[in-house]
């Protein structure tokens, strides 16, 4: 049974961080590209950043130079360092494996609140 389990998010103020975790199982995590994606109230879900089995990453262009995506295959992990964030990055953050369009996951979700 595959289970992405994602971790870290919170409530945090302006231009603070917050690291998200995805522990992901019942998948070679080592083949499969691992995403960040959100979803805001009212808004479709959207990619925030991206990793391939061989390292290259893409990040939507409202987070790059901030948010930086990052894996660790010997913990089956994927993670999304989230430094200056802004009100605009308040959204439920989902983890997503993909490795074909019939081996396709997706976490329960974690929610990012920034607030002041």
């Amino acid at each position: 049974q595959v289970q992405l389990v994602e971790s870290g998010g919170g409530l945090v103020q302006p231009g603070g961080s917050l690291r998200l975790s995805c522990a992901a199982s019942g998948i070679s995590f080592s083949i499969y590209t691992m995403g960040w994606y959100r979803q805001a109230p009212g808004k479709e879900r959207e990619l925030v950043a991206r990793i391939t089995s061989g390292g290259s990453r893409n990040y939507a262009d409202s987070v790059k130079g901030r948010f930086t995506i990052s894996r660790d295959n010997a913990k089956n992990t994927v993670y999304l360092q989230m430094n200056s964030l802004k009100f605009e990055d308040t959204a439920l953050y989902y983890c997503n494996a993909a490795y074909t369009t019939l081996a396709d996951y997706w976490g329960q979700g974690t929610q990012v609140t920034v607030s002041s």
